[in-house]
C-alpha cells in the first residue's frame, strides 16, 4: 500500500493513539516498574570522592574503582555493569546510555551519547500494518520488533578511551565476580518479577528468573549469572568488538529475528557499524548557575532547562516548594515544556531542531506570559521559536532505567542515565543479559492527519527521541555544584527540573528535595500527584483554578550530589533500593 492510499486509515490510527495511548498508561498504572514502596533516607558525605546508583552492590563497585585511583568514568562502568546484573529490569549492556562527563583539570564537559539505533531494515511504516493501523504497544513491546542496537558498550568504551584512568579489564572484575558467586535476589526485583505483565513470555528469561513452578525467584535467593560472566570477560579482553562482531553480536541477531512471536530487523551491519557519538551538552542559564544536560536526541536536557528558565521568569522561589501556587506554577511550566518537546524534539542527525532558540531567555520570558495565576488550560500550544513544518508526536516512553552520580578525587564528574526501556525491556534475554525495547520510543505513526511528518517518526539508522535527563549544574566559577538525574520514562523531566528547582532556588536540601512528592503535567490534560504526598485543601484549590488533579503512586530513582564549601553529600531516591558512598 503506498503513501497516499494510507491517509485515510492513518489518520484514524493517529488520532486514537494521542487521545488514548498516554492516557490509557496513566489511567491504568502500567508503568512497567511501578511503585515498591519507599525505604528509609539513604546519604552519605565525603570530601574526596563520591558515589551514587541504584543498588548498594553497584554504589561499592564504583566506590572501590575510585579508591584504586579510578575516575568518575572508570567507576561509572564498573557501576553499569554490576547494574546491569542486579537490577537488570532497569538497564544493562543490551540498551543504552546518556552520559555527561566533566573533566575538572580540563574544564571540559563532554555528552557521550549512547543510544540505541534503529536497524537499517525499518522504515517509516515500521509499526503500521498494511491497513494502515498502528501496532499495539504491548505487542511490540514484547519481542524482537522493538530492539535497536544497543549502544551502552561502544559509549562506556569511548568514553574510557578519553578519560579512564585504570585498566579496562579492571573496571569489569566486580560485576564478574558477583556473576559467577551469586547475588540475593532484592524486594524490588522479585516484586518487579511479580507484578510488571508479561515478563514470562519467553523461555531464556522464564528459566532464569523463575522458579520451576513459574514463580518469582523468592528474596534472598542466590542468583549466580554465568553467561554474564563470561560475557564481560570476552569485553573486558577483546574490547568492545567483542558484544558488536563475533558469537555474541550474532547470539543477539538470531535472538532478535527468530523471536517466534515479533521477529524484529536488526543484522549483523547494524552491529558492527553502530558509533558512540560525542555532542556537545543542552547548557543554559539558571539564577546564578549553569546547568548543563543531554542533548538531542534526548529531550531531557532542552526540556528541563525550558521548565527551569520560565520557572525563573515567573519568580517562582516566592513561593513555597509545598503551596498550591508552586504545583500550579511548576505544572504549567511542564506543560509549556511538553507541548515544545512533542513538537520540535528528535534526532538531530534527522531533523533540524531550533536548539539555540528554544534555549532563549527571552523566548522562556515570552513562553511564562501565558501562565495565569490562578488559572490553567488543559493543553498549551507550542510556542514559536522559529518556523517549522514538523508536528507533535506524543509516545509513551516507560520508565525502566537507572541513575548514577559520581565525583573522583580529582573533582571529575560523572552523570549517566541508562535504560532498556520498558520492564525487563523487550523480556528477549541472551548471553545473560537482556535486550532492549526502545524503538517503541519513536512514534508509532509517521506523518499526521495533513500528511506533515512527524519529527519523531522511525527511520533506519536513527535514534529515538529519549526523556533521559542526566544533568551536571556548576556555579559561577565553573566549579560543580549539583549532579542529579532519574529514571521514570518522559518523567525523568518533571523529577529532574523540580528537585533543581527546590535546592537552587528555594532552599531545600538535596534528601529533602528528592524525597518531595512528584508533580507530573505533561501537556496532555491532567495533573497527576504523587499518591498521598498532598493535601485533600491544596488538590481542590488545584482543581478550582482548573487542573484535572490525579493520583497515583510515581517511582523515580532521583540519585544525586550536592557539592557545598568542598563537602559532597550523596543522596539516594527511597523510592529504589540505591545507596551513597562517600569518603
Amino acid at each position: 500500500m503506498n503513501r497516499k492510499m494510507l491517509i485515510g486509515s492513518l489518520v484514524a490510527s493517529y488520532l486514537l493513539m494521542a487521545s488514548l495511548s498516554l492516557s490509557a498508561l496513566e489511567k491504568d498504572d502500567v508503568d512497567p516498574e511501578a511503585s515498591t514502596g519507599l525505604t528509609q533516607h539513604k546519604s552519605a558525605t565525603g570530601q574526596s570522592f563520591m558515589a551514587v546508583s541504584a543498588n548498594a552492590l553497584a554504589t561499592d563497585a564504583a566506590y572501590a574503582m575510585l579508591e584504586q585511583g579510578g575516575s568518575a568514568v572508570d567507576a561509572s562502568i564498573a557501576a553499569q555493569l554490576v547494574l546491569g546484573l542486579v537490577e537488570p529490569q532497569s538497564s544493562g549492556i543490551g540498551g543504552g546510555a546518556f552520559l555527561i562527563s566533566w573533566n575538572a583539570e580540563k574544564k571540559a564537559l563532554v555528552h557521550y551519547d549512547g543510544r540505541e539505533t534503529a536497524p537499517m531494515e525499518v522504515d517509516e511504516n515500521h509499526f503500521m500494518s498494511a491497513e494502515g493501523k498502528a501496532m499495539s504497544f504491548f505487542k511490540a513491546i514484547v519481542g524482537g520488533y522493538a530492539v535497536g542496537v544497543p549502544g551502552v558498550v561502544k559509549m562506556l568504551e569511548l568514553a574510557h578511551e578519553r578519560e579512564g584512568k585504570l585498566p579496562w579489564k579492571v573496571l569489569f572484575e566486580p560485576a564478574i565476580e558477583i556473576a559467577r558467586e551469586g547475588f540475593a535476589v532484592s524486594p524490588r526485583l522479585h516484586k518487579l518479577l511479580r507484578r510488571i505483565p508479561k515478563v514470562a513470555e519467553r523461555k531464556a528469561i522464564t528459566e532464569y528468573f523463575f522458579t520451576k513452578d513459574g514463580q518469582p525467584l523468592p528474596v534472598g535467593h542466590r542468583l549466580k549469572n554465568f553467561d554474564y560472566a563470561d560475557t564481560l570477560e570476552r569485553i573486558a579482553k577483546e574490547g568492545s568488538d567483542a558484544f558488536y562482531k563475533g558469537e555474541i553480536a550474532q547470539a543477539i541477531v538470531n535472538t532478535v529475528r527468530k523471536d517466534p512471536k515479533v521477529p524484529g530487523k536488526l543484522s549483523m551491519s547494524d552491529m558492527a557499524s553502530y558509533k558512540a557519538l560525542q555532542r556537545k551538552p543542552a547548557c543554559g542559564p539558571f539564577k546564578q548557575y549553569t546547568a548543563c544536560g543531554a542533548a538531542l536526541p534526548s529531550s531531557g536536557g532542552l526540556s528541563v532547562l525550558n521548565i527551569l528558565g520560565v520557572l525563573e521568569a515567573k519568580g517562582y522561589e516566592h513561593w513555597p516548594a509545598d503551596s498550591e501556587q508552586f504545583v500550579h506554577l511548576f505544572a504549567d511550566a511542564s506543560k509549556l515544556a511538553f507541548a515544545d518537546r512533542n513538537r520540535y524534539m528528535a534526532d538531530p542527525d534527522f531533523v533540524s531542531v531550533p536548539t539555540a532558540a528554544l534555549l532563549n531567555p527571552a523566548y522562556w520570558k515570552q513562553r511564562a506570559d501565558l501562565i495565569k495565576n490562578t488559572e490553567t488550560v488543559a493543553k498549551f500550544p507550542a510556542g514559536e521559536p522559529v518556523s517549522s513544518a514538523l508536528v507533535s508526536s506524543e509516545t509513551p516512553a516507560f520508565p525502566s532505567t537507572s541513575h548514577l552520580s559520581v565525583i573522583d578525587a580529582d573533582g571529575n564528574a560523572v552523570s549517566m542515565t541508562t535504560s532498556i526501556e520498558s520492564g525487563f525491556g523487550s523480556r528477549l534475554f541472551v548471553k545473560g543479559f537482556l535486550l532492549n525495547n526502545q524503538l517503541t520510543d519513536f512514534s508509532f505513526t509517521p506523518i499526521d492527519e495533513d500528511l506533515n511528518n512527524i519529527a519523531n517518526r522511525i527511520q533506519a539508522g536513527k535514534r529515538p527521541r529519549s526523556s533521559m535527563s542526566p544533568f551536571i549544574v556548576f556555579d559561577d566559577q565553573q566549579n560543580v555544584k549539583m549532579l542529579i538525574g532519574s529514571p521514570g520514562g518522559s518523567q525523568i523531566i518533571l523529577y529532574v527540573a523540580r528537585v533543581i528547582a527546590n535546592v537552587l532556588g528555594q532552599n531545600d536540601s538535596l534528601e529533602a528535595a528528592i524525597s518531595r512528592p512528584h508533580i507530573v503535567a505533561k501537556n496532555n490534560g491532567s495533573l497527576v500527584l504523587e499518591k498521598d504526598g498532598f493535601s485533600a485543601e491544596l488538590r481542590a484549590q488545584l482543581s478550582q483554578w482548573g487542573h484535572v488533579v490525579k493520583e497515583r503512586d510515581l517511582n523515580s530513582g532521583l540519585h544525586g550530589i550536592y557539592v557545598e564549601k568542598g563537602i559532597m553529600t550523596g543522596v539516594a531516591d527511597p523510592r529504589r533500593e540505591g545507596s551513597a558512598r562517600g569518603r
